[in-house]
């Protein structure tokens, strides 16, 4: 059966910080839920945008734009993820960056002072949150160090291992946007994984 909208996240919430039923009764009236359609930018570099996102569901990406108009993904979220920009929530600083719908979406749109209250709620969630902290900045570097030293070949593995599924709801040009590579580099890496998985079945 389908979840109903909020439960996702409520039952994120429950399970990454235990959040109980009280406490999530207190913070659900506050909740602003939005359907997003599929091409749909919901951020543009140039705007001061105090917001993160929780994909309950559909597909988010967050990237950037070179000069010559290229793109460089940062991010893909799919359901159960947070995507958005730390400098602009917290700095107020205009981004740099673009968030836009990859797929007909529901997502729940949150601010510094939402969490802030959830955090005044449940003490268990401002301790999980922290972990939370700690998990994103860990995925950052390991993501830099990936893409400053991996080999294309390693850099899929460890996407494969972050999305699971995600190979057939994207096109192989985003896939290659995100690990740094040309779709050209991409199609030879998956080849080869596909020949070493024919030749240990055989």
């Amino acid at each position: 059966m389908e979840k109903l909208q909020n439960e996702l996240f409520r039952d994120y919430l429950v399970k990454k910080s235990g959040l109980t039923d009280v406490e999530w009764q207190q913070i659900l009236p506050e909740l602003k839920c939005r359907e997003v359609k599929k091409g749909e930018v919901l951020v543009e570099p140039g705007v001061s945008f105090p917001y993160f996102f929780f994909v309950e569901k559909g597909l988010l990406r967050f990237y950037s734009l070179d000069k010559d108009g290229k793109e460089h993904i940062v991010q893909f979220a799919p359901e159960n993820w947070f995507v958005g920009d730390r400098n602009g929530a917290y700095c107020g600083t205009p981004t740099e960056f673009w968030i836009d719908v990859l797929e007909d979406s529901t997502v729940i749109v949150l601010d510094k002072y939402f969490i802030e209250k959830i955090e005044s709620i449940s003490p268990s969630f401002r301790k999980a949150n922290e972990g939370l902290l700690q998990n994103h900045i860990r995925l950052l570097q390991q993501r830099i160090n990936m893409l400053l030293s991996a080999t294309a070949e390693q850099r899929y593995l460890s996407f494969i291992q972050l999305y699971p599924n995600l190979t057939l709801r994207v096109p192989q040009w985003m896939i290659a946007s995100y690990l740094g590579i040309t779709p050209e580099s991409l199609s030879r890496v998956r080849r080869k994984l596909a020949e070493q998985y024919k030749r240990k079945k055989n």
